[in-house]
């Protein structure tokens, strides 16, 4: 139980502080405007529409994915497709139990309270949440010791929506209290460079279809990426003084950053050339292959693994990670042996 509540503390905000203000403004602001994902759209509607019908606030979601590809976007327009406010933290924000018990007694009916990264609750925090979610109740202990008595509050219904880029970090206690699940994949060319072209629109950019089918092709089929790519193309039109992005300007921007025909950057070919050339194209293991590359394991099992997976460069198997013959032919090696 919840043993104090600090209504004063203002630290769950912390996780708005420093949004990129532009990428905000580039989301999608209902349903209809986001681009992919139509299995995810067409359930999601259907559960928004009978919820409001019901006069109830939406089940509890969970969605899952690697970074970047609108789990953020997906809650704000669940709140405002339910008509609510949304509450924004993170995992990691929420340092205490009290932190917690603040941001849930402020919630109005039918708000969505949306935690990112929420893998990383410490388990204390989690534990408060359990009451919360399945009955709208919060267990507080007034006082200490012999004298110590408990206090049973009641919550406003509300939606919570968790995102995660580690499944498997999950609890199963907290995982099973979501009703709901969507599991978020990677956007196709096509999806891409329409995001590229209504993206270019809102900042007064124009963008041809080749241009945006360049620079989507090379987006490792990621939104965030596809407009941060959009917005250097932007940088270099400004300054070459080109009238707008065609293909030829976007193929000089991917060069200029060093991308290549498969999205690859430079540490993503770093990552496969120390597979072949250091470890004989593998197997070798998640810590091994981060102290060969001095990069943190983290960064590459969550932001580089799985699109080098998805695209067939490298397999896991229960030795580690092994390069595929994918891989020997992008980096011009003799083919490894299988």
């Amino acid at each position: 139980m919840l043993k104090w509540l600090d209504m004063k503390d203002p630290g769950f905000l912390r996780a708005e502080e420093g949004v990129d203000q532009s990428l905000r403004a580039l989301r999608p602001g209902s349903l209809d405007e986001f681009v992919g994902q139509e299995g995810i759209k067409r359930r999601l509607r259907i559960y928004i529409q009978a919820a409001k019908g019901r006069g109830e606030p939406l089940d509890h979601v969970l969605l899952l994915s690697p970074p970047g590809l609108g789990k953020t976007t997906l809650a704000h327009i669940i709140a405002r497709e339910m008509g609510v406010a949304i509450k924004v933290s993170s995992g990691p924000a929420i340092e205490r139990p009290g932190d917690l018990a603040a941001i849930l007694t402020r919630l109005s009916p039918g708000d969505v309270f949306f935690i990112d990264e929420i893998h990383r609750l410490r388990r204390q925090v989690e534990e408060v949440l359990y009451p919360a979610m399945e009955e709208y109740k919060l267990d507080i202990v007034l006082g200490e010791g012999p004298h110590a008595r408990s206090l049973r509050l009641d919550l406003s219904p509300f939606t919570l929506v968790g995102a995660t880029t580690r499944e498997g970090l999950l609890t199963s206690p907290l995982r099973d209290r979501f009703e709901v699940t969507f599991r978020l994949d990677f956007y196709s060319t096509e999806e891409l460079a329409e995001i590229i072209r209504r993206a270019g629109t809102r900042l007064g950019v124009e963008v041809s279809e080749e241009g945006a089918w360049e620079l989507a092709a090379r987006a490792r089929g990621t939104p965030r990426i596809a407009l941060r790519l959009l917005r250097r193309a932007r940088d270099v039109a400004q300054v070459a003084k080109a009238p707008r992005v065609d293909r030829d300007l976007a193929i000089q921007t991917l060069n200029m950053l060093g991308i290549d025909e498969e999205g690859l950057d430079g540490l993503d070919r770093k990552i496969l050339g120390v597979i072949i050339d250091r470890f004989e194209g593998g197997p070798v293991g998640l810590e091994t292959l981060a102290a060969a590359l001095g990069e943190d394991r983290d960064t590459i099992s969550e932001v580089y693994e799985p699109y080098l997976i998805a695209r067939g460069f490298i397999r896991r198997t229960p030795q580690g990670r092994q390069a595929t013959q994918k891989a020997y032919r992008h980096l011009g090696r003799a083919s490894g042996l299988f």
